[in-house]
């Protein structure tokens, strides 16, 4: 019988058993953990719950969650991180979501992060557009599978943690998401709390940072690449300033859109 929802976890160097107790899982999932092994057998949680763990030696998020989208088999897909704890009767309310918003093929929910690490909150029912759906994490984002796989949309592995240039993995997949004529909408509902943990990408506001972000700042917005650097240069300089110039940030974003034209996409 095929599953109604499934978390699909990326997990790095984790205890899969712990985690799933952790993360206060109500429904089945797919939990790819990134370690020094390569295995793949299932186990059930301390609440009945399936789970199908892959254990991979590999590096990379994208990897990681394309490995997840292979081995699902639910209708909606819930992404997740390792670091999510789920609220009691999240699972029902992702799938009513679905229910009352038929024509949605992904749904953005509220899930609580630190103030400093908020980059949305979702205050009423709304249409996600191009121009706001880099404010998203993957684990925000719930998804009919079918429409997926019959996009055949991927995670990017160029970019994400264990990959060779930063975040932003998640800001692609959506945008290709709407690229491929998929509906995404985002409602008012909390689905769970992100631990506070040290991020295993983010190493401050170097020039690492500001050059990847141009790099994929030339794969999200193309020609107005240039456009989105400068207006995140103004927008976040109370967060950077002390680390960087914003005409420096502003020229290192140059230089990896630069750069970005000349990487071949994954």
């Amino acid at each position: 019988m095929r599953r109604n929802l499934e978390v699909l976890v990326s997990a790095l160097e984790k205890d899969p058993y712990k985690l799933a107790s952790d993360m206060n899982l109500e429904c089945d999932a797919v939990i790819v953990n990134q370690g020094n092994m390569d295995s793949c057998y299932e186990f059930k949680t301390d609440r009945g719950f399936g789970v199908k763990l892959l254990e991979s030696s590999e590096r990379g998020v994208g990897k990681s969650r394309n490995h997840a989208l292979d081995l699902a088999d639910s209708k909606i897909v819930l992404f997740s991180d390792d670091d999510i704890v789920y609220s009691k009767g999240y699972a029902e309310r992702i799938l009513a979501a679905f229910s009352e918003n038929k024509d949605a093929d992904v749904i953005m929910f509220n899930v609580n992060v630190r103030e400093d690490r908020k980059t949305y909150f979702i205050s009423k029912n709304k249409r996600v557009h191009k121009w706001s759906v880099g404010r998203y994490p993957a684990y925000a984002a719930a998804a009919k599978l079918e429409s997926l796989r019959s996009s055949g949309l991927r995670f990017s592995t160029l970019f994400g943690g264990g990959a060779k240039y930063s975040n932003g993995e998640d800001s692609l997949f959506f945008m290709d998401c709407l690229r491929a004529g998929l509906v995404i909408k985002a409602v008012p509902v909390l689905i769970g709390t992100e631990k506070s943990l040290e991020s295993t990408w983010f190493h401050g506001f170097n020039e690492k940072f500001f050059r990847d972000r141009g790099v994929l700042y030339h794969f999200l917005y193309g020609k107005a690449a240039v456009l989105w650097a400068l207006r995140f240069v103004l927008a976040k300089k109370e967060a950077y300033g002390k680390d960087i110039k914003p005409a420096a940030a502003f020229k290192l974003m140059r230089e990896g859109i630069k750069d970005g034209k000349f990487i071949k996409p994954d």
